[in-house]
């Protein structure tokens, strides 16, 4: 069996974000998903989202939040208004093991919201 590959991957990612764009952090690839939709109970219900695909701050991988979600768990906000490619993103401590596609790293942290 054989991983699906990076252009597979993002067509996932196009299908949960239309919108989807990628942009680089010195030779690493960021993506960029505006107007995310996150699951029922989270406030706002659409956000602007960032995935960074590979370790950083101690993960193995972030999605970052263009403002902090209100969500029916308390969540650790640790990542509060940084400064990633000219814009403040946030993001909430949730760690997954394990190699994952793109879509199950968004679908992850979508998980560990509600």
């Amino acid at each position: 069996m054989s991983l699906p590959s990076v252009q597979d991957q993002v067509a996932e990612l196009r299908r949960l974000c239309p919108g989807l764009l990628s942009g680089a952090e010195g030779e690493r690839t960021l993506y960029f998903l505006p107007q995310l939709h996150l699951r029922d109970g989270c406030n706002p219900a659409i956000v602007d989202a960032l995935l960074c695909p590979f370790k950083r701050d101690g993960y193995p991988f972030r999605l970052f939040f263009a403002e902090k979600v209100a969500t029916p768990k308390s969540l650790n906000w640790n990542f509060d208004g940084n400064i990633i490619l000219d814009r403040k993103w946030f993001a909430f401590s949730w760690k997954v093991p394990g190699e994952l596609r793109l879509i199950q790293m968004v679908s992850s942290i979508l998980g560990g919201m509600v």
